[in-house]
């Protein structure tokens, strides 16, 4: 069985089913750090409502979507990013300033640049939503 990225398979679920205007979509398989992603992208009201559902497997999701979402991906490699660079990824990214997120693992979790650059952190970048 080849391994999966989950974050890619996430995004890319999410953003085809944007653009096909669907309502909800169903993501196959769930993990933590899925979750936490989910998370930081419904904090910043780019899904809606999630849950978590028990399949006797790996688990998937259950998302709610707003239409907000333009386009979003993952970043590889996970570039390593310190406290004032978030600009300079920013503009790499993102179409424009303070057009949406970029999603950076730190040391107190999962947040969006803006969040992390607020508490004077840096991390790992791992994808972008707009």
């Amino acid at each position: 069985m080849p391994a999966t990225n989950v974050l890619s398979n996430l995004f890319t679920t999410l953003y085809n089913n944007e653009s096909r205007r669907k309502k909800e979509c169903i993501v196959i398989p769930a993990s933590k750090f899925a979750s936490e992603v989910l998370r930081v992208m419904q904090k910043h009201r780019f899904i809606g409502e999630f849950e978590q559902v028990d399949d006797g497997r790996s688990g998937k999701f259950r998302i709610q979507l707003l239409a907000k979402i333009n386009k979003c991906g993952i970043v590889t490699p996970r570039f390593s990013v310190k406290k004032d660079a978030y600009l300079g990824w920013e503009r790499q990214f993102l179409p424009a300033y303070n057009m949406g997120i970029l999603l950076v693992s730190t040391s107190h979790g999962i947040m969006s640049h803006h969040e992390a650059q607020n508490k004077g952190l840096g991390g790992a970048l791992i994808g972008y939503v707009y």
